[in-house]
C-alpha cells in the first residue's frame, strides 16, 4: 500500500511538473489588434462596422465594375489566402475580400453565434453597408458553405457562384488538422485558448496542402499570429463546436452558373464531395485540380485562377 501511495505521489508531481513545463514552453498571450495591424493591414485595408464589430476588408481593382467578385476564406484563414488571386483579378474586376468574424483582424462575433445562418446574415449586412446590389461570390471551405447558403437565400444578389473545396455536404475526412481536433476535444479545448504551440499551427497548415514544401515559414507565421488576435482562439473553438444544418437538401434550388473548383488531394473535404455538388447543382462546371489540397487558391494560385477567369468571362 505504501508503495502504491508513493507511486501515485510521484505520478502526481510528474504531472504537475509536466503541466508547468508545457505552460512555460507553449503559452502565448493574445496579440492586440493594433500590433497585428502594423504587420497584416496595408494601404488597401479598411474597417467597417457590421453587427457591432469592425470588419477588416479590402476593396481593390476596377471600381467601375458593377458586379464585383466577393472572396470568402475558410476556417482559420484570412483574406490573405486570396492575395495571388486578387493581384490577377483586380486589373479588370472589382475585388472585395474580408476577414470573416472569428478570424484574421476582424475578431469574434459579439454574440458568439458562428452558425451558417448568422454568417449569411452577416454577409447580407456587409454587402448592404458597401451598397453592393449584385455580385459574384467565391468561397473556400467554410466560405464556400456561406456562399452557397447566401445564394439560396438571396438569389437576386448572386449572379455567379464559385465553390472552392466547399463545405456543406456530409463528408468523411481522410485527415483532420490537429488544431481542429484539439479545439473539438472537451477539456483540452479549454487549454487551447492559452497554449498554442507553433508546431501545431505548422502541422495544421501542412495538413491542408498537398505539397508540404509550399508551406513556408512566413505563411505559417501569418496563420499563427492571426490566430493569436484577441478573442480568435475562443472563437475558433466556438465555431468548431457548432452543429451542422442540413440545408444541402435545398441546394438544387441554386440556378446561378456555378464553378466547382476542387483540389484532388484534399484530405479534409475529399474530392468525392465535389461530385456531390456536381450532381446537385443544375448549372455547374466542375474542375478538379491535380496536386492540390484543400486551399488551391493559396497552394496553386496561378493554375486555379485560370479556370476562374475563364468562368468569369463565360456569358
Amino acid at each position: 500500500m505504501n508503495y502504491l501511495i508513493k507511486s501515485l505521489k510521484i505520478l502526481f508531481y510528474f504531472i504537475i511538473i509536466l503541466t508547468i513545463a508545457v505552460f512555460i514552453l507553449f503559452f502565448h498571450r493574445d496579440i492586440s489588434l493594433d500590433e497585428l495591424k502594423l504587420k497584416y493591414a496595408n494601404i488597401e485595408s479598411s474597417f467597417i462596422s457590421v453587427k457591432n464589430i469592425d470588419i477588416h476588408y479590402r476593396d481593390e481593382g476596377n471600381q467601375t465594375d458593377s458586379i464585383p467578385i466577393i472572396l470568402i476564406h475558410g476556417t482559420g484563414a484570412s483574406l490573405h489566402t486570396f492575395d495571388d488571386w486578387t493581384n490577377k483579378l483586380k486589373s479588370s474586376k472589382r475585388v472585395i475580400r474580408f476577414d470573416l468574424p472569428a478570424y484574421g483582424l476582424t475578431g469574434p462575433f459579439v454574440d458568439r453565434d458562428y452558425s451558417i445562418l448568422n454568417y449569411t446574415s452577416f454577409l447580407k449586412e456587409f454587402l448592404e453597408t458597401l451598397d453592393i446590389k449584385q455580385c459574384i461570390i467565391a468561397g473556400n471551405s467554410l466560405g464556400g458553405e456561406i456562399a452557397w447558403n447566401f445564394a439560396l437565400e438571396k438569389p437576386d444578389i448572386v449572379k455567379k457562384l464559385i465553390l472552392i473545396n466547399s463545405g456543406g455536404f456530409p463528408s468523411s475526412s481522410k485527415s483532420v488538422p490537429i488544431a481542429f481536433r484539439l479545439a473539438q476535444t472537451p477539456v483540452i479545448n479549454k487549454v487551447v485558448r492559452f497554449i498554442t504551440p507553433f508546431f501545431v499551427v505548422r502541422s495544421s497548415v501542412e495538413n491542408v496542402f498537398f505539397d508540404k514544401s509550399k508551406v513556408t515559414d512566413s505563411l505559417v507565421e501569418r496563420y499563427f499570429d492571426l490566430c493569436l488576435r484577441e478573442g480568435n482562439r475562443q472563437a475558433f473553438i466556438d465555431r468548431l463546436g457548432i452543429g451542422k444544418r442540413n440545408n444541402y437538401i435545398n441546394i438544387s434550388n441554386i440556378k446561378q452558373p456555378t464553378l466547382i473548383l476542387w483540389g484532388a488531394d484534399d484530405l479534409l473535404i475529399p474530392v468525392e464531395n465535389a461530385y456531390k455538388f456536381q450532381n446537385s447543382l443544375p448549372n455547374n462546371k466542375l474542375v478538379i485540380l491535380e496536386n492540390s489540397g484543400h486551399v488551391p487558391m493559396e497552394e496553386n494560385p496561378f493554375e486555379s485562377i485560370k479556370h476562374v477567369i475563364e468562368f468569369l468571362n463565360t456569358p
